[in-house]
């Protein structure tokens, strides 16, 4: 897939979903979820921060499957832990979704994912 296939899918999307390998179960799982794209990458904030079993997972096998509408990329997923670049991105999201919205349902702001595209 090129870069400019996922762009396209992405225009106006409020959300995609990801699949992530289960660091116990071996098996794939899917999940909604918000994101900023910037660049060459896509921003993704665990709603429960380190908690997140989804973000757990991406720690014991980082690679990431991203689907928006039709299109979809695999990548290798990089965690964010520094506090600065995770506000940064939290910064980007409640620029995108609201700060008010981003208080109210994420729990923990103390991780963040980026996701590169442009090797896609």
């Amino acid at each position: 897939m090129a870069p400019e296939e996922l762009t396209n899918a992405l225009q106006g999307a409020r959300e995609i979903e990801i699949m992530v390998t289960g660091r116990r179960s071996g098996r794939e799982g899917t999940r909604p979820v918000w994101f900023v794209h910037e660049g060459d990458s896509l921003y993704l904030v665990p709603v429960s921060g380190r908690e997140s079993n989804w973000y757990r997972n991406l720690l014991a096998d980082r690679a990431i499957r991203v689907r928006a509408g039709d299109t979809e990329l695999t990548a290798d997923a990089i965690p964010i832990d520094d506090p600065d670049r995770v506000a940064e991105v939290v910064d980007r999201f409640g620029a995108k979704y609201g700060a008010d919205k981003m208080e109210s349902l994420y729990s923990r702001l103390d991780a963040a994912v980026e996701v590169p595209v442009s090797s896609a």
